[in-house]
């Protein structure tokens, strides 16, 4: 008698819609563990456990911030803090693009400028805030001089690594071509080095506002966020007038990361067209 054994049945195949669902569920389940954190901290400043002056009430601090959004100074700091923001990091992703391009395409020169960059990168930017001061004043020049020299660096070196990365047959093709160094290095490199560029330059945006703000913090200047929240804790002010500044520099980072990532995506969707 022969027996015959049944092939094993192939597991049913996953729906094509549930990691879709499992990405929808995810901005729905960090929701839910901030509303809890939330009402947790509100519960521990009520009953008081934690005192209101170091930990005040989300709703105060709610209130508080919903009063200052509509005030005109207080969006004025802001608009401060932004415009050394924007014009440190717009400078620095200029400098950073095109010294990373050419330390990258002329060995020589990365070289030269190895020593010196190793040097001057690991200087916290904040350190130099007495010495902005002395040279620069208290006002917007400090500001993003300091945010220029911390966002910087990711920059340089991402769009360095970036050029460096680059197919030697691309270099011989472009030699073959006769393209002049300038050709070159807009036209064979910058291409390649760009995604890495913009990398930097997302990175940099957000240790940019931090530095811009802890710049106001440390200097005592007339205007900005920092400054805001020096004046109301110094001042004896309302503490939950404190985590309403803070949480609009912590939400003005996550607005900047966010639309980065959006206008990166956008820009190379190539590179996803490759990988699949």
């Amino acid at each position: 008698m022969v027996t015959t054994t049944r092939p094993p049945e192939p597991a049913p195949a996953a729906a094509p819609d549930e990691p879709r669902r499992k990405l929808n569920a995810r901005p729905l389940q960090g929701a839910i563990g901030v509303v809890a954190l939330i009402a947790i901290l509100e519960l521990l400043s009520r009953v008081g456990i934690m005192s209101p002056r170091l930990l005040p009430p989300p709703s105060q601090v709610a209130t508080d911030l919903v009063l200052l959004l509509g005030n005109r100074e207080f969006l004025s700091d802001v608009g401060s803090t932004l415009t050394a923001w924007a014009i440190g990091l717009a400078l620095a992703s200029v400098i950073g693009v095109t010294a990373g391009l050419v330390l990258g395409s002329l060995r020589w020169v990365y070289e030269g400028s190895r020593a010196l960059i190793e040097f001057l990168r690991p200087i916290p930017a904040v350190a130099l805030v007495p010495l902005a001061i002395l040279v620069f004043g208290q006002g917007v020049t400090m500001k993003f001089m300091l945010v220029l020299y911390a966002a910087l660096w990711p920059i340089l070196l991402n769009t360095l690594y970036g050029a460096r990365e680059l197919d030697p047959t691309a270099r011989e093709t472009a030699r073959t071509f006769r393209l002049t160094w300038w050709d070159t290095l807009t036209r064979v490199f910058l291409p390649h080095a760009a995604p890495f560029a913009f990398t930097g330059i997302r990175i940099s945006a957000a240790i940019a506002l931090i530095v811009a703000v802890s710049a106001e913090l440390l200097a005592g200047t007339p205007t900005g966020l920092g400054s805001f929240i020096l004046e109301v804790q110094s001042g004896g002010g309302s503490t939950s007038q404190v985590f309403a500044g803070t949480i609009v520099a912590g939400v003005l980072g996550v607005l900047v990361n966010a639309s980065l990532k959006r206008v990166e995506s956008w820009i190379f969707a190539w590179r996803k067209e490759e990988r699949a």
